[in-house]
């Protein structure tokens, strides 16, 4: 829901006087401004955990259009992202939400691709989503910290600090975030109750939403949704410090490739598509 700019004003004002370190989050936070210590929650002993989660996306492992929509379903799913269509069925790109989506390659790597490249590469829709960046510029341009940097690598989106300014949106270079022009709940993929997710919460109009890694699943001892649900080996999902993870190892041994690389911000999200047997 967006805040208007007298609410806003008010927070800013309230953190102003509890001190410069003080952030809209803890300016808000009824405990702390009460001065009393936040309730401590047992941390789960099955939790997944990493000094630096990041991603290697296989490409040689996607045959068929069918592998890709059960990544995207079972993302969307996962987290209850409204589908918005067209009476004719198609999707209305100006209300569409995504998390995880296909691009095509010189969408996805503008300026790495050559009159020479394999047709079949330059043709192939590629996977993509958030990059969960070492430098994320989206970070640095939000006013109310909605989006923030974890400790283990995912940058993160609260939909409830959110006041749609959508500054993420204009400073991330990879179109990783969507706009909720209208209420979400209103998306006829959620109108069924069956349909809906109620262990992650529903978003209302005007907030900025995107991929987290599936931090709520990580919490509870599981894999993100589009690693479970992708042909084996196509999505794999682990900690880049640690030099015995998949991950680490595919990063270390073989050819991949980051979405804008040249723009500092480090993608955590690698490319692996020189494996290919159409390369």
């Amino acid at each position: 829901m967006s805040m208007d700019r007298r609410k806003f004003l008010k927070i800013a004002g309230i953190s102003s006087i509890l001190g410069v370190g003080a952030t809209v989050a803890e300016a808000t936070h009824p405990t702390w401004v009460k001065g009393l210590t936040p309730p401590q929650v047992e941390p789960n002993k099955e939790a997944l955990t990493a000094k630096s989660w990041g991603m290697v996306v296989d490409m040689s492992k996607f045959k068929t259009e069918e592998d890709y929509t059960k990544v995207i379903s079972a993302c969307h799913r996962a987290h209850n992202v409204p589908d918005f269509r067209k009476p004719d069925g198609s999707v209305d790109k100006k209300l569409e939400i995504k998390w995880i989506w296909q691009a095509a390659y010189e969408r996805a790597f503008p300026g790495q691709e050559n009159k020479y490249m394999n047709e079949h590469i330059k043709d192939m829709p590629f996977v993509v989503l958030c990059n969960h960046c070492d430098n994320p510029p989206c970070v640095r341009v939000c006013p109310t910290k909605a989006t923030f940097k974890l400790k283990d690598g995912v940058t993160m989106q609260d939909e409830h600090r959110c006041i749609g300014c959508r500054f993420c949106m204009a400073a991330c270079p990879y179109g990783a975030r969507s706009f909720n022009w209208v209420d979400p709940r209103k998306a006829k993929n959620l109108q069924n109750p069956a349909d809906i997710n109620r262990e992650y919460p529903m978003r209302t109009r005007g907030v900025v939403e995107k991929c987290t890694f599936c931090t709520e699943r990580l919490q509870a001892g599981k894999l993100p949704a589009c690693v479970e649900a992708a042909p084996k080996g196509a999505l794999l999902f682990g900690d880049l410090e640690d030099p015995n993870s998949e991950v680490r190892k595919i990063v270390s041994t073989k050819l991949t490739i980051r979405r804008k690389p040249d723009l500092g911000t480090g993608p955590a999200v690698y490319y692996l598509i020189g494996g290919s047997e159409h390369a």
